[in-house]
This record gives structure tokens, C-alpha cells and sequence, in this order.
């Protein structure tokens, strides 16, 4: 063990033993905690990674030692993630009363996903029309093995299963690989069908559907006990980012990260507060502080489905949805609201238009805008996905495949710190829309939305 690595490690055990101790003592909550973690992770990560050059992921970087620690979190966390989305959906299902509901929730969640996917997409060519990313850039600076990584991975998106098979694997031939597999989808549609069979045949299966009620309760208090170990996975996590990468990467692509930055903050303030606001009739600032949590366990994790059961227990426990509304929407949400990818998709498409010297008209940014919508709602469960569809972005505009590798191998280095954001946007996302149905539907407690948060 070299010098560098006990200091790091015995820093670690220390920062650990504050952060038990600002849980145990002084009562501090869960969100205050993982955003601590956050900060003296990255702050770590910095110090001991090189800097701002960053290092190898390997034994002789410093920080990605710990890294193990927050991959158990991770782990722990998806863990939940079948078993909760199956019991919360089931006992969601049977709570309604009535399976014509669903079709009710189905479809206005729906309708609001590919609203903010639209505004979202329309604030990402504003925003890169305005700060222009891509003006000035060096694309010869990406290096051939960079370029061989990113073909590598594009063919993995490649081959998936096209959009009519996707579809239709919504539908599972067997559920217990479905569930064995961690297929989302399959998942939602067979607990929906489980749940409409108990319910036409209540008088028979109270037995079945009282358990599942039960196991659905029980997972979301596993879910916070789990959560108390957030600010040490999300500080090993962090750590290990900002060591690994440093932030050399942002050299010749900081206004693409300001942009993409920015254009999220401004979309989560003003499309999803207008829905809490205007449409809800809530306080905006206590929905982003009940859902505190399971932003910054996105950011860590750059995860929807991971960060799943966070979310689920935030809208739940802090702003006071009810277990039917969540156990629905928010799975739907995790694998159809790409509001995040629709930013990051619209702006790399300026930024080879620009980089390129490519002029644009009006029609252009249509063209991107309907391509974008109806790419980013395509792409669930595609390997690589956000890669694959900015290639198919950039050919839109007429930018050849070898120009379109080029600009997709220059952000690859960093794709991580980019993924990070549009995460938390996208989780944020769901949450807003579950929200909001929640109040169409009279499926929402407003004195807990109102109240402190308590996870």
C-alpha cells in the first residue's frame, strides 16, 4: 500500500465516522447527508485522483479503491427494484378499486411525458443556439482509440431488438424470466394483469392480495433503511468520478456541459414547477425538497431504474402520493421520460452543426426536434442508447457517419459527467408527472405534501 492510499483511506474512515455521527447524534436528515457526501467525495476524488488530470481506473488510482463500496450501494438499491415495482403496482392496482382507472393514469401520464420530452427538447436547441457549444472546436483532437471504444459500443446499441419487438416484448412469454432478467416493461404489464385478476376475483384471493399489500409495505421500509448508507455510497461513487476523470475532460467542451446544465436546471424550474404550481396547485419548493434524495442518488449513479426505489419512496413518503399512482407511473416514467436525453440530443446536434460549419434553417430544428422526441422514446432498454440515437440525430442533418463518430468519440471521454445531470432530470421528471396525476386522480395526501419531509 503506498502512502497515498492509507492517507486517503484512513481520510475516508474518519469522514465516514462524521457522517454516522451527524445521523446518529445530531439527527441530521438523510438529504443533507448524501449532498455532504457528495461534496467531500468529489472534493476527495480531486485530491487525490491528479487533479485535473485525473487518473487511470485501476489499483494505482487512489480513489477508484473505494469505488467498491459505492458499486455495493448500487446493488443494494436495484436490488429493491423488481420486488418493489411488482408489490407496489400489484397493491396499487388492487386499491383502485376499478381496472378502468388504469387506462385513466396510463394515458395522462403518457400525454405529460411526451409534453415535457417536447418543451424539453425546444429548451435544448434554444439553449444551444445561444451559447453555441460547438464553435471553435477541435474535432482532431479525438484519438483513434477513443473512436474504437465508441464503434465498439455502437454496435452493441445496434443489434438491440428493433421498436416493434420491444413492444412486443412488453408482453412476457414467462414472467418468471421477466422478472429473473429485471425487465421493466414486462414487469409493469404482468403486475398490471396480476393485479386486474385479483381484483375481479377479490372474494377468492383476499388471502393473496392482502400479501402482496403487505410485501409492498415492507419493501418500502427497506427501501429507507437502505437509504441511510446513500452518503457513503454516494461519496465513494463521486470520489472515484472526479478521480477517474479529473476535469481535463471539460477542456475543450465546457459550454457543451454549461449548456446542457443549465438548459436542465431551467426545465426542472419551470416546466415541472408549473405543473406542481399551476396544473397541481402545490408549492413548488417543497416538491424539490421531498425528492432531495433521489436527486442526488441520480446524480451518483446516473441510473433511472436504479434509483427506482428512492424515488418511489420520496413520492410516496414526502409528497404524499399514493402507492397505486407511484407503483405505476414512476416505472413507466423510468423507461419512457427521456427529458434529459431529449436536451442532450438537441444540443449535440448543434454542436456538430457548429463544430462542422453546417447552416441551419428553420426547418432543420423541427427536423431535430420531431427526431429527437420520437428517438428518445424509442430507446428504452437500448445498450448505449443516448450514443446510438446522436448518431442518428447528426445523419438527420446531413453530417456523414464518419463526421457523426467523430463528434460522438469527442464526448464520449466525458459522457459520464453528462449522464450524471440529465439523471437527475429525468427522475425529477417522473416524479412531476406522478405528482400531477396523483392530484387529477384525488390519489395525493396534501397535508404530507405540505409537511416535512421524512425520508
Amino acid at each position: 500500500m503506498t502512502p497515498a492510499l492509507i492517507t486517503y483511506w484512513v481520510i475516508t474512515i474518519l469522514l465516514f465516522g462524521a457522517l454516522f455521527a451527524l445521523a446518529r447524534n445530531f439527527k441530521m436528515r438523510l438529504w443533507a447527508r448524501v449532498l455532504i457526501g457528495l461534496g467531500l467525495g468529489g472534493a476527495m476524488g480531486f485530491a487525490f485522483g491528479g487533479g485535473v488530470e485525473g487518473c487511470a481506473d485501476g489499483v494505482a488510482c487512489v480513489p477508484a479503491s473505494s469505488k467498491f463500496i459505492g458499486d455495493a450501494f448500487i446493488r443494494l438499491v436495484r436490488m429493491l427494484i423488481v420486488p418493489l415495482i411488482a408489490s407496489t403496482l400489484v397493491a396499487g392496482v388492487i386499491a383502485m378499486g376499478d381496472p378502468k382507472r388504469l387506462g385513466s393514469l396510463g394515458g395522462r401520464a403518457f400525454a405529460l411525458y411526451l409534453g415535457t420530452t417536447l418543451i424539453a427538447v425546444t429548451l435544448g436547441l434554444i439553449a444551444g443556439s445561444i451559447i453555441q457549444p460547438g464553435r471553435g472546436i477541435s474535432i482532431e483532437t479525438v484519438t483513434n482509440e477513443t473512436v474504437t471504444d465508441v464503434q465498439a459500443m455502437l454496435q452493441i446499441a445496434e443489434s438491440s431488438p428493433t421498436i416493434a419487438n420491444r413492444l412486443l416484448n412488453v408482453i412476457p412469454e414467462n414472467p418468471i424470466s421477466a422478472f429473473a432478467s429485471g425487465d421493466i416493461l414486462a414487469i409493469i404489464f404482468f403486475s398490471i394483469m396480476l393485479g386486474v385478476g385479483i381484483l375481479l376475483t377479490r372474494d377468492n384471493s383476499s388471502v393473496l392480495g392482502s400479501f402482496v399489500s403487505s410485501l409492498a409495505d415492507a419493501m418500502l421500509k427497506l427501501t429507507v433503511i437502505i437509504m441511510e448508507l446513500a452518503p457513503f455510497g454516494v461519496y465513494s461513487l463521486m470520489a472515484w468520478v472526479l478521480g477517474t476523470q479529473g476535469l481535463a475532460v471539460l477542456d475543450n467542451l465546457l459550454l457543451l456541459a454549461l449548456a446542457l446544465y443549465v438548459t436542465c436546471f431551467v426545465h426542472a424550474i419551470i416546466t415541472y414547477g408549473s405543473l406542481i404550481r399551476f396544473v397541481a396547485g402545490l408549492p413548488v419548493v417543497r416538491f424539490f425538497g421531498g425528492m432531495v434524495d433521489a436527486m442526488a442518488v441520480a446524480y451518483s449513479t446516473s441510473t433511472s431504474a436504479g434509483t427506482l426505489p428512492v424515488t418511489i419512496a420520496n413520492v410516496t413518503k414526502n409528497l404524499g402520493v399514493s402507492k397505486s399512482v407511484a407503483g405505476s407511473i414512476l416505472p413507466l416514467g423510468a423507461t419512457i421520460n427521456m427529458d434529459g436525453a431529449a436536451i442532450y440530443l438537441g444540443l449535440v446536434a448543434l454542436f456538430a452543426a457548429q463544430a462542422f460549419g453546417v447552416e441551419l434553417v428553420f426547418s432543420d430544428y423541427i427536423l431535430i426536434a420531431f427526431t429527437v422526441v420520437l428517438a428518445s422514446i424509442g430507446s428504452a432498454g437500448i445498450p448505449s442508447g443516448s450514443l446510438f440515437l446522436a448518431i442518428l440525430v447528426l445523419q438527420v442533418l446531413g453530417i456523414s457517419d464518419e463526421q457523426a463518430l467523430l463528434v460522438v468519440a469527442l464526448i464520449f471521454p466525458f459522457n459520464r459527467l453528462l449522464d450524471m445531470m440529465r439523471t437527475v432530470l429525468n427522475i425529477t421528471g417522473d416524479a412531476a408527472v406522478a405528482v400531477t396525476v396523483a392530484k387529477f386522480e384525488g390519489e395525493i395526501d396534501e397535508e404530507t405534501f405540505r409537511a416535512k419531509s421524512v425520508v
